[in-house]
């Protein structure tokens, strides 16, 4: 004798089942754009990577544009993951930036991504390409710059730095986090103490 199958438990099953290959398929798609950037990625590339169809993949996704806006929200929240997130826990200020610095080198070391920084690799293509890839792009690069910027205030609040400029210099540690990035990939092997020196000196004033 057949179970009976509740109908909302098949489309539940389904739904887990779409939303693993979705993942799937972004987890690729982070990889190549970091590699590669998100003007290279297509369907037929994604779906011959990850054994789908590309029939498949285009129904998840319907145009390119949709695939990249959902490329770079996929890679926001593998970075969230990996550097935001571990230091929630950590007090404000001079220790969260340390800790930050110290998440990121990890994220840019280990790599993350294939291609290393998805940010540093994607922004520049887009910089000049009005659209909503642009828009996500900038949308991640915006938040990221308030981040460092609110501790950076919590900091100077607190007495733990000289006053300065909090957005400026927000843009300073990521300049030099993305020029990072590039040595990295270089293979510069003495990167990760330039890093931890420009932040002491920073922080120092």
């Amino acid at each position: 004798m057949y179970s009976v199958v509740d109908e909302a438990e098949i489309t539940d099953r389904r739904l887990l089942r779409g939303a693993r290959t979705r993942q799937i398929v972004l987890r690729r798609a982070v990889d190549l754009a970091s590699l590669e950037g998100l003007v290279g990625l297509s369907f037929g590339r994604l779906a011959s990577d990850t054994g789908l169809s590309k029939a498949g993949v285009q129904t998840m996704f319907k145009t390119k544009e949709i695939l990249q806006v959902a490329t770079v929200d996929h890679a926001r929240e593998m970075f969230i993951d990996a550097v935001i997130n571990p230091i929630r826990s950590t007090g404000h200020g001079v220790p969260r930036l340390r800790a930050m610095v110290d998440r990121w080198i990890v994220y840019a070391e280990t790599p993350l991504f294939e291609g290393g920084c998805f940010r540093a690799a994607n922004l520049a293509d887009y910089d000049s390409r009005p659209g909503p890839v642009r828009d996500a792009l900038f949308r991640d690069r915006d938040e990221w710059l308030a981040f460092i910027a609110g501790e950076v205030r919590h900091a100077v609040v607190a007495g733990e730095i000289p006053d300065t400029d909090p957005d400026l210099t927000a843009f300073v540690v990521d300049a030099v986090l993305c020029a990072a990035n590039t040595a990295l990939r270089a293979g510069d092997p003495e990167v990760t103490d330039k890093i931890r020196r420009f932040v002491d000196a920073t922080l120092a004033g």
